[in-house]
């Protein structure tokens, strides 16, 4: 075991007798930093929300929350964490706690500071001051808490102390925080008993590593890894952490396509797409929570193969391609060829997925559309993404992917066949419906049975076809 060094509420930290699979709310327990809790040890509560500073495209600094149950602590070395201890001051409140306070937004208390966290991160949120439509009178996106879980108090009280929030004041030290640089990722080997874990520096190293070592753990977001360390035990023999490679980490648009870097984190894809690709648009504010996009990539949801994945549909709807990078080349693989069996794909074990492609021009007319127990925060029972083109009233082309009704995410081939071709009417909608219900070997299990599925298929298409186009329906 190693030490990782760190920046913990302003204050450097040697975290020593670091595992290959130490967390961060683990440690900063062990310090007796107890704000972070543990309520599911699955990113699902907020309970040990904490904050990270993370760079600006500007060259300052974004207060970002995360989930530190899922954080590995050998992706922190030379990194800058705040907790709930760390946003006010001794004998003064931050004004997040002071408005919790006064407007009873705590009760038992367990959920309170992972609350404040996520609260101060759309606090500080550069541009909030300029509010949105769909965001509170404060210019406050209330959607930034919804990873955040309360039992006892209600929500009515937490969204008033948000609403009720003013702007930073100029001598805010964390206002302040945001003008200066963001510590950039450092490389580091740990080495123990559980297992070795190594963050290097360049995509060269990391690929010398994987041909190496081709059954290492791929390490991003972890936020599907961090799940199985915790929950089932998981070890790896050796971690290759690759958040914070600049190779992974790029996004730009050529007249063919538009890549997008397999490391990039859902919330920064987001921002720095603004709108331009209206289908993953209307897909990001469906995917987990705030706190969760600030971690995932589309490399790691793509990697783990699932077929409940939420971002398999809307690619495949996209017509998108992966690229795969080893150390002899690099090769473009359609998406629709990815995907071999249940969490099976053809990435070789020297190869990592360096980016994603996405054809140009768009289609037109998107949808995105999850079936699921809750409306935000949960997994799929059935997801649908839909890409159409009319040429007047013919469908000129459509992409449908589908997820959570076969071992792997799958196109809706049958359907597509069904209305390439065909006016866009009533009619022919209803029949490309019906054979878009039986697609795929959908399972009964605990989320849905199988006629379920099967249903929602059909009334995704249907609901599309109303919602998106219904000016052309006769």
């Amino acid at each position: 075991m190693q030490t990782v060094k760190l920046t913990v509420n302003g204050r450097h930290k040697r975290a020593t007798q670091i595992g290959a699979h130490t967390t961060l709310l683990n440690w900063l327990r062990s310090e007796g930093i107890t704000s972070c809790k543990e309520g599911c040890a699955e990113g699902e509560c907020g309970a040990c929300a904490v904050l990270v500073a993370r760079e600006q495209p500007d060259g300052g600094t974004r207060l970002e929350s995360v989930n530190a149950c899922l954080v590995l602590m050998g992706t922190l070395e030379g990194q800058e964490i705040v907790t709930a201890e760390g946003i006010g001051q001794p004998g003064m409140l931050h004004p997040v706690q002071r408005e919790m306070a006064v407007r009873g937004g705590s009760q038992c208390g367990y959920c309170t500071p992972g609350f404040v966290v996520s609260m101060a991160a759309e606090y500080y949120r550069p541009g909030r001051e300029a509010g949105q439509l769909h965001h509170g009178p404060n210019g406050f996106d209330i959607h930034a808490l919804s990873g955040n879980l309360c039992r006892c108090t209600g929500y009515r009280p937490i969204q008033d102390a948000a609403y009720a929030l003013g702007q930073p004041a100029e001598e805010d030290v964390l206002a302040q925080r945001r003008t200066q640089p963001a510590p950039t990722p450092q490389p580091l080997q740990l080495s123990g008993p559980d297992g070795e874990f190594e963050r290097p520096a360049t995509l060269a190293q990391a690929l010398a590593l994987l041909e190496a070592h081709p059954s290492a753990k791929l390490l991003a977001g972890g936020t599907d890894w961090g799940v199985e360390v915790n929950i089932r035990h998981a070890r790896a023999g050796l971690t290759i952490a690759l958040d914070g490679l600049p190779e992974l980490r790029g996004l730009h648009r050529t007249p063919e396509y538009v890549e997008i870097g397999a490391g990039l984190n859902l919330s920064e894809i987001e921002r720095r797409l603004d709108g331009s690709i209206p289908l993953l648009g209307e897909w990001f504010p469906q995917f987990a929570s705030r706190l969760i996009r600030n971690s995932a990539t589309l490399g790691g949801n793509l990697g783990t193969a699932s077929p409940i994945g939420d971002s398999p549909p809307v690619l495949l709807a996209l017509d998108a391609g992966v690229v795969l990078r080893s150390s002899a080349g690099e090769r473009e693989v359609k998406l629709t060829d990815f995907f071999t069996g249940y969490r099976q794909t053809v990435r070789r074990p020297d190869e990592l997925i360096r980016a994603v492609r996405i054809p140009l021009p768009l289609a037109p007319i998107t949808g995105f559309f999850k079936i699921a127990k809750r409306r935000f925060d949960d997994i799929s029972s059935v997801a649908v993404g839909i890409a159409l083109e009319l040429d007047g009233d013919t469908v000129r082309r459509i992409r449908i992917g589908l997820g959570g009704v076969a071992a792997t995410p799958i196109r809706g081939l049958n359907a597509e066949a069904a209305l390439e071709g065909q006016p866009w009417n009533e009619k022919t909608v209803r029949a490309a419906a019906r054979l878009l219900g039986q697609e795929g070997t959908p399972l009964d299990d605990h989320r849905a049975s199988a006629a379920y599925r099967a249903a929602m298929l059909e009334q995704t298409l249907l609901k599309f076809s109303f919602e998106q186009t219904r000016e052309v329906l006769v």
